[in-house]
This record gives structure tokens, C-alpha cells and sequence, in this order.
């Protein structure tokens, strides 16, 4: 590498408040891409540097300073991180200004209608993960798959769906509802809209268990919330498929419901998958950072940092803030340049900037990134990947509070 001064990038990280735990993942993810990049000689001969920046609450105003601070105080290139999911969109505004490069995984369908409102303005905003609409749609093609293939026979057509109070949660849990009917399901519960974040979920449990529903889904996501409706749901079990939304698939939760949370399904839009590349990448990783860390939540920002470094690169590097016209080179090359990651195929939609997804919107699974759906089966090893074919390793499991397996 070249004497030259490194290359700043910025990361806005939950380091702190309720999805610190995630936080601390996307930290690592993006520390170990970029030693990586480093190691093989940085972006063009120059050296990343990262440089974190806490989001708290991921509040509009914590995340909008945080942006701020990583502009105008240091200068950042571009910012790369993992979702910061209560500021809807708001910290676009600074990054659209500065004409910097924005890659995260806020998961959220509203970035596709704020980049297409202004192309031109934004640029250089990306969503490295598909929005959080297709969790809906795309947990009720699975729960029907696996009624349809045999792997499970449902007790009747009910459905009960919960939701945490943030727009993410409730995207998706009116997604699932409005998919429902179209394969044959009938939502008897819900959505149901939970002030969050709660650890107390006695009353819309009882409420549920009144329908006795055959699936009963929770959009919340943060995993420690999530561990204590398992908890509480395991006190009076129903035969129902139990789906978590996203936390579930985070250590912190099986810390908290251990062999309670055996049986429950997870789903990411953006997860690690279980082939070579995958499960080198999750040793390197542990090696790096420890046991007790979770590969499939740093691969999230591992996966965005690593694609920006190609991007910089094809257009003949990197831009600091005022700099559009490299800049905009950059964001051509992340649009054109479909990345094999960790995670699989990331391949950007060119009105939407963000990553397209399999199978629920591409059918090719080379030209998506796959929509995982995992099963805790053994607390002691790693979640289960059940779906989608072809990238699941193991099957479905009837969960042992179901009839005549309860704990």
C-alpha cells in the first residue's frame, strides 16, 4: 500500500439502547471486511479506515447527528452499516447533501419510494437487503410450502399475527396479512399492534390462544422481547407454528428462552448461508471475534462493506464529501456490479437500489438474494436453514410443544 492518508469510512451502529446487540455485529462485520481489504492492499492501494459512530434509539435525531458528525467532523467517504431502523429515511438528507455513498440494511420499503422520488438526489443511497414488505409475503409462500410438500399439516387455516410498534414490525405484519387469503389462510387474530418494546406479552397471548391458531407470528424483532413471548407462550403451548421475526436469530435470545425457543422459526431477508463460502467466513469470523459473537447478523455489514470496495474500485476510487462526480462513478459501478457474498447474490434493482430477493421477487437464484428461513432444533449448534430451496441444509421440525411432544 501507498504512504497515502487512509480512506475514512463512516458506520452508524446501534452500539447502545435496545438493539445493541445487533449493533455491536454490524461493528464487527464491518471491522473484519475491512481488515480484509486492507490486507490485500485496501482500495487501490490506499487503507480503510472505519470510524463508528453510536445511534442509541435509532431515533430520526440520533441518526441524522450521527451522520453529521461522520461528514463534517470526518469526512467519510462513504457511511456502511447494518439497519437504523426509526429514522425512516431521515438521515438521507446530510448523505444526499454531501453526495457521499450510503450502503445499509434498514430493511425498509421506504427507501424504495424516497430514492425514486429523486433519483438524482439520492444517488448514492442503497439498501443492501431487500425491503422489510417481502418478510410478509414471503413467510406466508413458506408456511404454505411446507403445507404443501407435506413437511407439515396445519390443525386449520387460522392465522394470528402480532406486530411491534415500529413501521418496520407493522409493514410486514399487514404484508403477511393482505398475502394470507391468496394461499388459502384466514388471519383470526390481528394484526394486533403491541407498544414496544414490551417483555410483557400475557394478554395478546391469551387473546391468541382463544382462536387457537395454526401459526401465530410476531413481527417484532428485538430479540429479547421476542424471548420472553416465547417464554410466555410456552406456559400454555397451542399447536402452532411459531414464527419470530429476525431477533430470534440472535444468540441473545436463545441466552434468554434456551430449550423453550426449540421449535421456533426465524426468517432474514439477509442472512449467511450454509455453503463453503458461508461457513468459512463464519470461522473466520468466531476466530476473530470469539464464541459467543453471531456471524449471521455481522455478515449483514460485512457483505455491504466488501461490495462498496469493488464498486470504488472498478470506478477508479473513492470520493470524499463535495466530491459528486466520483461519487456518482461509485454508485453506477454498485448498481452494475452484482457481488456473490457471504449471503449470496446481491444484486441491486436499478429503480429501487435495493437488493432484489429470492424467490419472492426473482425466481433465478442466481440473480436474488435468498430469503432464509431458519429453525432453532438444538441450542447447542447453529440454527436450523430450512428454505429456500436450494440453499436449505436441513428440514422442517415439528416443534415439541405441538400434540403428543410437549416438554
Amino acid at each position: 500500500m501507498t504512504s497515502a492518508a487512509p480512506i475514512p469510512i463512516g458506520s452508524m451502529v446501534p452500539l447502545t439502547g435496545p438493539s445493541a446487540a445487533d449493533g455491536a455485529e454490524f461493528r464487527k462485520g464491518v471491522i473484519l471486511a475491512i481488515e480484509e481489504i486492507n490486507a490485500r492492499g485496501g482500495l487501490l492501494g490506499r487503507r480503510l479506515e472505519p470510524i463508528f459512530a453510536d445511534t442509541f434509539r435509532q431515533t430520526a435525531e440520533e441518526v441524522v447527528a450521527a451522520a453529521r458528525r461522520l461528514i463534517e467532523k470526518h469526512n467519510v467517504h462513504a457511511i456502511v452499516n447494518g439497519y437504523n431502523i426509526g429514522a425512516q429515511n431521515s438521515e438521507y438528507e446530510p448523505i444526499a447533501d454531501a453526495g457521499i455513498l450510503y450502503v445499509h440494511a434498514n430493511t425498509l420499503l421506504q427507501h424504495h419510494d424516497t430514492v425514486m422520488s429523486d433519483p438524482e438526489r439520492y444517488f448514492g443511497c442503497f439498501m443492501t437487503d431487500p425491503a422489510d414488505y417481502w418478510y410478509g409475503s414471503g413467510f406466508i409462500k413458506f408456511i404454505s410450502w411446507l403445507r404443501d410438500s407435506g413437511q407439515w399439516t396445519p390443525t386449520s387455516d387460522r392465522i394470528a399475527i402480532v406486530s411491534g410498534s415500529k413501521p418496520y414490525s407493522i409493514v410486514i405484519a399487514h404484508a403477511m396479512a393482505a398475502a394470507a387469503a391468496g394461499f388459502g389462510w384466514r388471519v383470526c387474530f390481528g394484526p394486533r399492534i403491541v407498544q414496544t418494546p414490551t417483555t410483557k406479552w400475557h394478554d395478546v397471548l391469551d387473546e391468541m390462544r382463544a382462536v387457537d391458531p395454526a401459526v401465530i407470528a410476531n413481527t417484532h424483532f428485538y430479540s429479547g422481547d421476542l424471548a420472553h413471548f416465547q417464554l410466555q407462550f410456552m406456559r400454555k403451548p397451542t399447536d402452532s407454528i411459531v414464527y419470530l421475526q429476525y431477533g430470534a436469530m440472535h444468540q441473545s435470545f436463545t441466552d434468554i428462552a434456551q430449550e423453550k425457543g426449540v421449535g421456533v422459526i426465524v426468517s432474514t431477508v439477509i442472512g449467511l448461508l450454509r455453503d463453503d463460502i458461508g461457513k468459512r467466513f463464519a470461522a473466520r469470523y468466531l476466530a476473530r471475534f470469539g464464541e459467543g459473537s453471531t456471524p449471521q447478523v455481522g455478515c449483514q455489514s460485512y457483505t455491504a462493506m466488501h461490495h462498496y470496495a469493488v464498486a470504488a474500485s472498478i470506478a477508479g476510487g473513492s470520493g470524499p464529501p463535495g466530491d459528486f462526480e466520483q461519487n456518482r462513478k461509485v454508485a453506477q459501478a454498485l448498481r452494475g456490479a452484482i457481488h456473490r457474498s457471504v449471503c449470496g447474490i446481491v444484486r441491486y434493482h436499478p429503480e429501487w437500489q435495493a437488493a432484489v430477493p429470492y424467490p419472492d421477487v426473482t425466481h433465478d437464484p442466481s440473480l436474488g438474494l435468498p430469503h432464509l428461513f431458519f429453525q432453532i432444533q438444538d441450542t447447542k449448534k447453529p440454527l436450523a436453514l430450512i428454505a429456500p430451496e436450494p440453499f436449505n441444509t436441513e428440514r422442517f421440525v415439528s416443534p415439541p410443544w405441538m400434540s403428543g411432544r410437549r416438554l
